[in-house]
């Protein structure tokens, strides 16, 4: 068998082109990596590279093995990387979302949880959702994704619906509800990182203008010092930040938003084999999850 170091040194020295760029990556010295050039040879018991004074370069063979090595480096990092995740994975529930708002709800709910959970607060998309389970990157990630595979499946958790906070004397803040048609035309400050959430509303509210904000502090001062509308969700509720903006904001009316499109269905996308160890966890976030919309 080949050791990785040689595999790795002929897959830099494809890469560089010369035994000194490849020495220096490496952290090595050049007569070692010559050393290690005519050790491939030796193994493979081909020719790997054309010499000439003062220069080398791989033959097509070599090339071909270069590529292998560059192959194998990955699936050796791959494998390493996935037995490292299982192993954490024993010891916590590490959690990811496609939307932040399950992470807001899962924040607060964290010390009530019978497992204990790690939560990335960073959005990964839902083209990641597969590999990140088969990787055991994550062992849950909450997403609009009903997934089923002959690895995942995805339980049913809640909805997330949407809402709107609108100035006290528009005439649609004395509404129970409002319609998506009828908020074209206005002015919204958005939270950039919303996920799914950005495309539904500019799908659903094309002639709207959106001011989206990185900076949550940012977000608090200007919905503090103006009237211009924003959006929350029946589980942003659950954040202090909502308490702090929304509930302590005498100026604005919270109003649900009536479309469909304004409800999110959420699930658990999880491994089949996880499935008897999630059970518990999950049945007690479904069982916490806001059923409706707070007033204020």
């Amino acid at each position: 068998m080949i050791e990785s170091y040689l595999l790795e040194e002929l897959s830099v020295f494809a890469q560089t082109g010369t035994l000194t760029k490849t020495a220096t990556q490496l952290n090595v010295t050049q007569p070692s990596v010559t050393r290690g050039m005519q050790k491939l040879e030796d193994e493979f018991g081909v020719q790997l590279f054309e010499r000439q004074a003062n220069h080398i370069q791989l033959t097509p063979t070599g090339v071909l093995a270069a590529e292998e090595a560059t192959k194998l480096l990955k699936l050796n990092t791959a494998m390493i990387t996935k037995v490292q995740n299982y192993d954490q994975g024993q010891h916590l529930t590490a959690i990811a979302a496609t939307v932040p708002g399950p992470l807001i709800l899962l924040g607060e709910l964290q010390p009530t949880l019978s497992r204990h959970i790690q939560i990335d607060t960073n959005a990964i998309s839902n083209q990641q959702i597969t590999d990140a389970l088969n990787n055991n990157q994550y062992t849950v990630i909450f997403s609009d994704q009903e997934i089923f595979t002959d690895e995942i499946e995805s339980q049913y958790i809640g909805e997330e619906r949407l809402q709107v906070n609108l100035d006290q004397f528009t005439y649609l803040a004395n509404q129970p509800t409002v319609t998506f048609e009828e908020l074209q035309g206005m002015s919204f400050i958005v939270m950039r990182a919303i996920g799914p959430w950005s495309a539904i509303i500019q799908d659903n509210i094309p002639e709207a203008k959106f001011m989206y904000q990185d900076d949550r502090d940012a977000f608090a001062e200007i919905t503090k010092y103006s009237r211009f509308p924003f959006f929350t969700t029946n589980l942003s509720q659950s954040d202090p930040f909502f308490n702090e903006q929304v509930k302590n904001d005498k100026d604005r009316v919270t109003v649900p938003i009536s479309d469909d499109s304004a409800k999110m269905v959420v699930y658990a996308n999880y491994l089949i084999a996880q499935k008897k160890h999630l059970a518990p966890m999950l049945s007690e976030i479904q069982q916490q999850w806001p059923k409706a919309l707070q007033s204020k």
